[in-house]
C-alpha cells in the first residue's frame, strides 16, 4: 500500500564487498544473511514494495563468468518474485570487481557490462538495476582518500575510478537493455551539502558542485561550460575526449537514488584551533577543519528536504531516497526515519516526483564507523538486530509496518528531538554563519505521553531519569508517596494523572540479608507491587519493564544461566523475585522482565566497585569474596538496553549483564588496575556467603539466548573510571 501521495516503502540490505589491500570485506557474510533464506519473508512482512538486493560481481563470478555460482541469486530472486517484492538489483556495491580488475583498470567498464549481460539473461524479468552503487562516493574513498582499493590519494586516480564506474553504468545498462528493453536505471549516490565560514565559501561551493559530478556525467551534462571542466582537465588530467564521451553516450537515470546520512552534511571552519587534530586539513590555500555540520552549526540544517528540492531543480527526474539509516539510540533511529518520510511527503505535496524511501541496513551494518577499513565488529542495528543469531525485529521494523500502511504513527518517542537537533550535540562552540538560516522544523504531532519511573531515590530510578533526559524521552520519576506500587488504587490514580505510555519499575526491596527477617515487606515491594503494575498495564494497554535478579538461581552449576533455566532461589529475596516473574507474566504477557546482577555505575556511591576503590585509595583494607562468581552490570549500559527493548516492544524474561563472569575479588582487582589504584590492601576471603543471614549462590553468572550482548566488562570498567563523578 502506498502512502498519501504515492510514496512507497522500500528496503535494502547492506551488502558492501570492499577491498582493503588484497582483503575483501563482505557484509553479507558477517550478518549471516546468506544462511537464512527466510530473511526475505521477514522483509516482505514489513510491507516493502521494493528491495535493493545484491547480485554482486565479486561474489557471483570472482574468477570469471565460466565458473559463476548463481545458486544464491537463483533462490533469492525467485522468492522475491513470489513475495511480489520488486528487486532493484545491484552489481557493484562499493567494490572494485573481481581480483582480475579494479576501478582503475581501463577494461573495467566492458568487463562489468559483460557481467551485467549475463545477469540480465539469467533474470530477464528484473526491471530495476543499480549497476554501480555510489560511484562518486566510492571514487572518493578509493581514489582520493586512500581508504579502499586501489588506495589512491590524488585527483587523477579519483577521476579514473569515477569515469570507469560511470562508463560501467552506461555500458552495463546497454547490455541489460539488449535483453530487457524496459529495464530502468536507479542511480544512487550520497547527497549531502557543505557549509562554511565566509572565508571558505569558495571551497564549499566547489564541494557542492563536485557532489553532483557522477550524476552529471551519466546524464551527459559535463561539457566545456561545466563548472568542473577546468578542474577535470588541469588537476585530474582528464582529456576532452574522455569527458565528452559521456555527453555523447547519455543514459539518464529513471530514478535518482539519493542516499543521505548525518555525516553527509559538512561544515568547513578556518578556526582550526577549535577542533581536534584529526578534523584539520586544507586545500593548499587555506587550512580548515572539516566536521559534521550537525555538531557545530548553531541551528540544525533543513535536513533532506532542501537537498531533494535541489536534486529536482537540477535534473527534473524522479527521485527515491535509497538509503535512510542512522547509527543512534533506538528513538533517534525512529526520529530520523520519520523525519525523512515526512520530508518526502512534503516534497510530493510541492509537486516533486519522489517515489520511495528505503530503510537501509535492514539487518544492520558492521564497521561503518571506521569506513570498513578494519574488522572491529562494531554493529549498528537496523530493522532487525542479528546479534543473537536470529534476526529480532526492532522498533524500526514496527515503524516500517506503519509507514507501509500509509502513515507515521503518533508514537510518544517521536515527540522528542533527534540528537542532531538537541543542544547537547555540539563538540565545539556552536557556530552561527551570517546569512545561513534554516527553517524551524514543525511539531511532529506525536503523542507526548511520558514514561513513568518508580524508585525515585534508588540507583536505577535515578539512572533512568538521567538517561531519559539525555535521550529526550519525556519521563516522570515517582516516589512511593506519588505511586505506591503495593496499592492498586495508588497505581490507578498515578496512571490517570500522568497518562503514560509505559512504566519502568525501578523500585523494590534490595536489602538481601534483611529480607530474611522482613519477608512481608520484601514480598510486598518485590512481588505484590510488580504484579499490581502488570495488571494495571494490561488494563490500560501500557508497556511495562520490571526487574528480577540472578538470585533466583541456586548456583549449583558452572556455566552461565540463560532465560529458560529453572529457578531455585536460596533466600527470601530471590524467592520474592522468582514469584514476581511468574505473576507479572501471567497477568501481562507483554511485560518485559529483566534479570540482571551486581550493579556498578558512575553516579552511585554505594556500589561494590566505588566502595572498593574508595577503601583502597585511603589505604584501608578491603575484603572481597574469591569464591563467588557473578556477572557485573554497568548501570548506564543496562538502562540504555532496557529503553531500547522497551521501545522495541519486547516482552518476556531477558538476561542483561556486561559480557564476562568474574569473582568479587577479581572484580575489585580489575577495577583497581583500570583506576590505577594500589590493590595491596585487598584481602581475598572464602566462604563469606556461608556467614551471611541470606544464603547466596556460589555461581550466578548470567548469559542470554535472546539478548544482544552488552559491552564487555573491561569496556565498561574503562568507561566507569573515565566517567565516574565519585572519584
Amino acid at each position: 500500500m502506498r502512502s498519501k501521495g504515492g510514496l512507497e516503502l522500500w528496503g535494502g540490505v547492506e551488502c558492501t564487498v570492499n577491498r582493503v589491500g588484497d582483503r575483501y570485506i563482505e557484509q553479507l557474510g558477517r550478518n549471516a544473511h546468506w544462511d537464512r533464506p527466510d530473511d526475505l519473508d521477514r522483509f516482505a512482512s514489513l510491507g516493502i514494495r521494493a528491495i535493493r538486493y545484491p547480485v554482486l560481481w565479486e561474489e557471483i563470478a570472482p574468477f570469471g563468468l565460466a565458473s559463476a555460482d548463481w545458486s544464491r541469486p537463483d533462490e533469492r530472486l525467485a522468492r522475491l518474485r513470489e513475495l511480489k517484492v520488486r528487486p532493484i538489483v545491484g552489481l557493484v556495491h562499493h567494490g572494485s570487481g573481481p581480483i582480475d580488475t579494479s576501478l582503475v583498470d581501463p577494461a573495467f567498464p566492458e568487463k562489468l557490462a559483460a557481467y551485467a549481460r549475463a545477469v540480465a539473461e539469467r533474470y530477464p524479468w528484473v526491471e530495476d538495476w543499480t549497476p554501480v552503487n555510489e560511484p562518486l562516493t566510492t571514487a572518493r574513498f578509493s581514489g582520493l582518500y586512500g581508504l579502499w582499493y586501489p588506495h589512491g590519494r590524488d585527483e587523477k586516480t579519483f577521476k579514473d575510478c569515477l569515469f570507469n564506474e560511470c562508463r560501467g553504468v552506461i555500458l552495463a545498462m546497454r547490455a541489460i537493455e539488449a535483453v530487457n528493453p524496459s529495464a530502468k536505471l536507479v542511480q544512487t549516490d550520497d547527497l549531502g551539502k557543505t557549509y562554511s565560514t565566509p572565508l571558505l565559501d569558495y571551497q564549499a561551493y566547489f564541494n557542492n558542485e563536485l557532489r553532483w559530478l557522477g550524476w552529471d556525467l551519466i546524464c551527459g551534462r559535463v561539457d566545456r561550460s561545466h563548472y568542473l571542466w577546468k578542474w577535470l582537465i588541469e588537476r585530474c588530467k582528464a582529456t576532452p575526449d574522455e569527458i565528452l564521451w559521456f555527453r555523447d553516450n547519455t543514459r539518464a537515470p529513471d530514478v535518482m537514488g539519493v542516499n543521505h546520512y548525518i555525516t553527509s552534511e559538512r561544515f568547513l571552519d578556518d578556526d582550526i584551533d577549535a577542533y581536534p587534530e584529526h578534523h584539520r586539513g586544507g586545500n593548499g590555500v587555506h587550512r580548515y577543519a572539516d566536521v559534521e555540520a550537525a555538531r557545530v552549526l548553531a541551528s540544525p540544517t533543513g535536513g533532506i528536504k532542501p537537498l531533494l528540492k535541489e536534486c529536482w531543480a537540477r535534473f527534473g527526474l524522479p527521485i527515491a531516497v535509497t538509503e535512510a539509516h542512522i547509527d543512534a539510540r533506538r528513538e533517534d533511529q525512529l526520529r530520523w526515519l520519520a523525519e525523512i518520510w515526512r520530508a518526502c511527503e512534503e516534497c510530493i505535496d510541492e509537486g516533486i516526483d519522489v517515489r520511495g524511501v528505503t530503510v537501509w541496513g535492514m539487518l544492520g551494518l558492521y564497521d561503518w564507523n571506521c569506513l570498513l577499513t578494519d574488522v572491529r565488529d562494531y554493529y549498528e542495528s537496523g530493522a532487525f538486530d542479528v546479534r543473537s543469531g536470529t534476526p529480532r525485529p526492532t522498533a524500526v521494523a514496527h515503524l516500517m509496518r506503519d509507514l507501509s500502511a500509509g502513515a507515521v504513527p503518533p508514537h510518544p518517542v517521536l515527540a522528542g528531538k533527534g540528537w542532531w537537533q538537541r543542544d547537547d550535540r555540539f563538540f565545539a562552540r556552536p557556530v552561527s554563519v551570517r546569512g545561513l538560516v534554516f527553517p524551524t522544523r514543525p511539531d511532529t504531532g506525536a503523542n507526548r505521553a511520558p514514561i513513568l519511573i518508580t524508585g525515585a531515590t534508588g540507583t536505577l530510578g535515578r539512572a533512568f531519569a538521567r538517561i531519559c533526559a539525555e535521550r529526550d524521552l519525556r519521563c516522570r520519576v515517582l516516589s512511593r508517596a506519588e505511586m505506591d506500587i503495593g496499592d492498586p488504587d495508588s497505581i490507578e490514580r498515578a496512571i490517570d494523572l500522568h497518562k503514560p505510555w509505559a512504566i519502568i519499575n525501578a523500585a523494590g526491596y534490595v536489602r538481601v540479608d534483611d529480607a530474611e527477617h522482613d519477608a512481608e515487606r520484601c514480598f510486598r515491594e518485590n512481588t505484590l507491587g510488580p504484579a499490581n503494575l502488570a495488571a494495571a498495564c494490561e488494563r490500560h494497554a501500557l508497556r511495562l519493564v520490571t526487574f528480577s535478579s540472578d538470585l533466583v538461581f541456586d548456583g549449583e552449576r558452572d556455566s552461565p544461566y540463560v532465560e529458560t533455566d529453572s529457578t531455585r532461589p536460596l533466600n527470601v529475596y530471590g524467592e520474592s523475585k522468582a514469584r514476581a516473574e511468574k505473576l507479572v507474566l501471567d497477568a501481562n504477557p507483554d511485560a518485559l522482565v529483566v534479570r540482571t546482577s551486581s550493579f556498578f555505575g558512575p553516579w552511585d556511591a554505594h556500589n561494590f566497585i566505588t566502595v572498593a576503590l574508595g577503601a583502597l585509595r585511603r589505604g584501608d583494607a578491603f575484603h572481597a569474596a574469591g569464591d563467588v562468581t557473578v556477572s557485573p552490570t554497568y548501570v548506564p549500559d543496562l538502562v540504555h538496553a532496557c529503553i531500547d527493548l522497551l521501545i522495541d516492544r519486547e516482552s518476556g524474561i531477558w538476561h542483561l549483564t556486561n559480557e564476562g563472569e568474574i569473582t568479587w575479588a577479581d572484580l575489585a582487582l580489575r577495577a583497581a588496575e583500570f583506576a590505577g589504584v594500589d590493590a595491596s590492601r585487598l584481602e581475598i576471603i572464602r566462604d563469606q556467603h556461608a556467614q551471611l543471614p541470606a544464603r547466596r549462590p556460589r555461581y550466578s553468572a548470567l548469559s542470554s539466548r535472546r539478548a544482544f550482548p552488552l559491552p564487555s566488562l573491561d569496556d565498561a570498567l574503562g568507561r566507569y573510571v573515565r566517567d565516574s563523578t565519585l572519584q
